[in-house]
């Protein structure tokens, strides 16, 4: 039977500690990587991952068990503020949480040589964001050879927010929003693959 193990990507935000509890329960062994863009925000959004996956670890009963099996003890903070602040030109701008995506995707992708990781696990939910349209969505898989899981795809945020509270994680996560400190006022719903990929090339240089 193929391992199961994946890189998941932690952002200190509701999602994330859902996800990663229902992969748990389905036997992956969970790497998590957090990208944090320090110095632009502050410390909480790692401060709050970190509380999150703790809170799983001491969890008593058969999801605490599975977490101190499976959850990797090692999380692995990506500093992406000075890459971040690339796509922020005004030719690229309305596509920056498209990118911003890629490049998390491509820094899981990396994380998962180490472990050999054959999937990355993300909170993502479809259209909750403008990155999570079906469209946006397949352009940030086709840069990762990597297998998206998305367990929480299907749900709407308010049956999230309800499964965070029973789970016991929901006022460990809530807090203002980080990861649009430097997002658009009007980000695309529609990826332009062209203009993505010309600014992967430029953002390489």
């Amino acid at each position: 039977m193929e391992d199961k193990i994946c890189i998941a990507l932690v952002s200190g935000g509701i999602d994330s500690p859902i996800a990663v509890a229902r992969m748990l329960k389905q036997g992956w062994m969970i790497h998590p990587v957090h990208c944090t863009q320090e110095p632009v925000t502050g410390p909480e959004a790692e401060h709050k991952t970190i509380a999150a996956l703790r809170f799983l670890l001491e969890l008593e009963g058969p999801l605490g068990d599975a977490a101190r099996r499976q959850i990797s003890r090692k999380l692995t903070v990506v500093p992406v503020a000075e890459q971040l602040a690339l796509f922020t030109e005004r030719w690229c701008h309305t596509e920056y949480f498209i990118h911003m995506k890629r490049l998390f995707s491509c820094l899981a992708e990396q994380a998962g040589k180490e472990v050999d990781a054959t999937h990355i696990l993300t909170g993502e939910n479809l259209v909750q964001v403008s990155s999570q349209t079906l469209g946006n969505l397949g352009a940030i898989e086709m840069v990762t050879s990597l297998k998206v899981l998305r367990p929480l795809l299907g749900f709407d945020k308010t049956s999230i927010m309800h499964m965070a509270q029973a789970l016991g994680t929901f006022d460990l996560s809530i807090g203002a929003e980080v990861c649009d400190a430097l997002g658009p006022s009007l980000p695309t719903t529609i990826a332009n693959l062209e203009w993505l990929e010309k600014v992967k090339t430029v953002s390489a240089v």
